[in-house]
């Protein structure tokens, strides 16, 4: 490996620019929490100790080892060391720090939708950032397989992470998937300062996390020592000094660095003083100087830094162990209580003036540096090759085709979207060239069989299909190659998810946009939650298709029922959730989602479908379309003040037809709403309902307009394969009496007609409802 040495006057110019961001990112948090003005009395926080752990890493990466191309993902809490560079490097304004953790100000944690400054990934909760560049290396080699980037142009995806997130098991699952996808370009940094919110890393996993990533193929380099470190250890008795450090125990390393050189020295001359040289290896040095030299280590080391980056001048993934004092240069260093310690006014006061920044000049750029320094300082930084501004997101790139749905009598949506995928395909539309899909090992169950047997998998090298070239027969007739378009993954939700989060910004990352789909279980979807919340965050946009749910997924039992997708969909940001019971209502829902993905305010799409084939709709015209994509349409429009309505979406519709065939001779003019959108509905209402507080003028939305046509005193009977309280609600927009049905509880095996029975969601347990409502 070829190793890239630093020139002294580059090394010097990096130690000034880190002193610089650590100063910096601990003024902006001093400032949030003691300087400015605090109205509520709650602690504003920031992590001094956690920035001032990485402050070295960051600016060996920003201002020297990272290419135009690298994105990079920035553990949460060093988000205001990045605020520090891009202050540096003018794409920050002063005002936007000085309102740190304010509103409208700097975020807690890097966010690509709440920050002013390029952030290449939102980080936030941990470990997901990290996986997000695993991913987005694999992302990057679909865009150069097909043609969408040339090979030139690629960039690292890097991981700048604490050692606590190595605890979190999505790390785990991603570099499993990493590891079978062959991923490159991809560079995770551990800032190893072993000690996490509640206690030190445990000493027993010294060697293992090189175990595993070296399984997995990857490079581990691990940035232990220093250079005054390495210096030392060539001493008469520097020896024992390097053994007595690789040895000792990480809490008594803490301990060490805050009690200082004294503390250092004591227990030195206790432990190995006996061995030939180390008192005259200690001797030579103050106090001061021995503490330097005692967390002088790999992390915050420049030269050590710089040279190891640019060693690993390959596409090799690689993981860089740097191992780092929490709070280094700080008077919080070593303390365990540090993660969330603040420095008092008189210790950044003291901080200041080691630093030789004058009072007043705290946000100067350049501030404690000689003209000279200043100068190279300043020079580096604007020669920086990741100094840019604020992409913008392509819009309305690909054009969208009128998708038609199948025309079978009776059908199922599940079944009916790998129809209409399969019909886009052999359309031969642009589209179809940019649809990739993803699956965690349900690719076929989810009906994207077809898809795939015309599109293939996605592999960087042809990968054949044994059982297509043994003339075993198969309905899946999937090989591997470049130009595939589908992406196997295991089964593990959370993959799903960062998969098509970083798919989702391939058009941010990559200057070309891709339309991701991806299908899940429904019930599934709760696995990886957080990971889809991630996801949404940071406005990647996708299509989700889960199916099958409800209890209407029959005899495969109460284990695979999904109850409140509904509920987490109406609560999550970015997201729009589309129930549709017909075929037709698909098609037009799955047109709308592709064009929705690329608008400059759209957001990602979720479809949630079932198995249940059942007799499709007749149409008279076309006119029921613009109201289904609002979130609802009258599918048997009701008389001017009716009492009563059947309120109804997705796989129980044929039972709410059933039910208002029942109870339209008792109730003349009663209604079947069809809901198709439950939170668009109820995003619109609210919207309404702010105008009061907004200063605008007060609309009525979509749902008012509809229930309107009831009578003030209406009844209403909901009813949905799923929690009743995503349709219950609905009693609240106009004052109307609702009966709510659907499934609160788990269910179990059986035939629908006995499910529909036991959970009522059959059409006499509408009519009972119904009847409950004039009783």
């Amino acid at each position: 490996m070829a190793v890239t040495v630093s020139s002294p006057d580059t090394v010097s110019t990096l130690e000034d620019l880190e002193a610089r961001l650590r100063w910096l990112a601990s003024w902006t948090i001093h400032n949030a929490n003691h300087v400015r003005e605090n109205v509520d009395g709650i602690k504003v926080g920031g992590h001094q100790a956690s920035c001032a752990s990485m402050s070295a890493i960051m600016a060996a990466l920003y201002f020297h080892a990272l290419g135009p191309n690298d994105r990079v993902a920035v553990k949460p809490h060093a988000g205001p060391l990045l605020h520090a560079i891009h202050y540096l490097l003018g794409n920050e304004g002063l005002d936007k720090l000085k309102a740190f953790r304010g509103l409208g100000g700097v975020q807690s944690y890097p966010s690509r939708t709440k920050d002013v400054i390029p952030v290449d990934f939102s980080t936030g909760s941990v470990g997901l950032g990290v996986a997000v560049t695993a991913f987005a290396s694999l992302v990057q080699d679909y865009m150069i397989a097909h043609g969408l980037m040339a090979e030139a142009d690629a960039g690292r995806m890097i991981a700048l992470m604490g050692d606590a997130e190595l605890d979190e098991g999505n790390i785990y699952e991603c570099l499993i998937e990493a590891y079978k996808h062959d991923i490159r370009n991809c560079w995770w940094i551990v800032d190893y300062n072993r000690q996490s919110l509640d206690a030190t890393t445990a000493d027993r996993m010294f060697r293992r996390f090189d175990d595993i990533f070296e399984t997995c193929g990857w490079r581990v380099v691990t940035l232990k020592h220093g250079r005054h470190q390495r210096a030392a250890f060539r001493e008469p008795g520097g020896q024992a000094l390097a053994d007595w450090i690789d040895n000792c125990p990480n809490a008594d390393y803490a301990a060490l660095t805050y009690q200082g050189g004294a503390a250092w020295r004591q227990r030195l001359t206790a432990d190995i003083g006996s061995v030939r040289g180390v008192k005259a290896l200690l001797a030579k040095r103050d106090d001061a100087a021995l503490a330097e030299l005692m967390t002088n280590l790999g992390g915050h080391c420049l030269e050590t830094l710089t040279e190891a980056f640019g060693g690993a001048d390959d596409d090799r993934p690689t993981l860089f162990i740097a191992y780092t004092i929490k709070g280094f240069g700080l008077p919080l260093a070593g303390h365990k209580d540090n993660h969330a310690g603040l420095m008092t006014p008189n210790q950044i006061a003291e901080l200041r003036s080691r630093l030789g920044i004058a009072e007043g000049e705290e946000w100067a750029p350049w501030a404690g540096l000689g003209g000279n320094a200043a100068a190279a300082a300043k020079a580096m930084a604007e020669a920086a090759p990741i100094r840019r501004s604020k992409d913008a997101r392509p819009v309305d790139s690909i054009p969208v085709p009128t998708l038609e749905a199948p025309r079978d009598a009776e059908q199922s949506t599940q079944a009916a979207f790998g129809k209409i995928l399969f019909e886009l395909v052999k359309s031969g539309h642009p589209l179809a060239a940019r649809i990739v899909t993803t699956s965690p090992d349900v690719t076929v169950s989810t009906n994207l069989g077809g898809w795939v047997n015309l599109r293939g998998l996605f592999r960087r090298q042809d990968l054949a299909d044994v059982f297509q070239k043994a003339k075993i027969p198969s309905a899946q007739k999937w090989s591997g190659a470049p130009a595939g378009q589908h992406i196997e993954l295991g089964i593990a939700e959370n993959n799903l998810f960062v998969m098509l989060a970083a798919l989702g910004l391939a058009g941010d990352l990559f200057g070309e946009q891709l339309m991701p789909v991806g299908t899940v279980y429904d019930p599934f979807i709760a696995r990886g939650l957080d990971a889809l919340n991630y996801a949404c965050y940071q406005d990647a946009r996708f299509m989700l298709v889960a199916t099958p749910s409800g209890v209407t997924l029959g005899p495969e039992g109460g284990a695979h029922q999904s109850i409140n997708p509904p509920l987490i969909a109406m609560g999550q940001p970015g997201l729009t959730h589309y129930e549709p019971a017909f075929a037709d209502e698909l098609a037009l829902m799955m047109e709308h989602g592709f064009r929705h993905m690329q608008a400059a305010d759209g957001g990602s799409i979720y479809l949630r479908l079932t198995t249940r084939s059942i007799l499709q709709a007749r149409r008279e015209d076309d006119t029921w379309q613009a109201d289904a994509l609002k979130g609802a349409y009258w599918l048997r429009r009701p008389a001017e003040g009716s009492e009563a309505a059947v309120v109804a979406m997705g796989a129980v519709m044929p039972e709410a037809i059933a039910a208002w065939e029942l109870l339209e001779a008792d109730l003349p003019g009663l209604g079947l709403l069809a809901v198709t959108s439950p939170t668009l509905l109820h995003r619109d209402w609210s919207a309404a309902r702010a105008a009061r507080w907004q200063g605008r003028a007060r609309e009525t939305s979509h749902i008012e307009t509809l229930l309107g046509t009831l009578a003030p005193n209406a009844g209403l009977v909901t009813v949905l394969d799923g929690s009743p309280a995503a349709l219950s609600w609905l009693g609240g927009v106009l004052g109307h009496r609702v009966s709510p049905l659907g499934t609160d509880r788990f269910g179990q095996t059986g035939n629908l007609p006995d499910l529909y029975r036991a959970y009522r969601l059959d059409a006499d347990a509408i009519v009972e409802a119904a009847a409950e409502l004039f009783l």
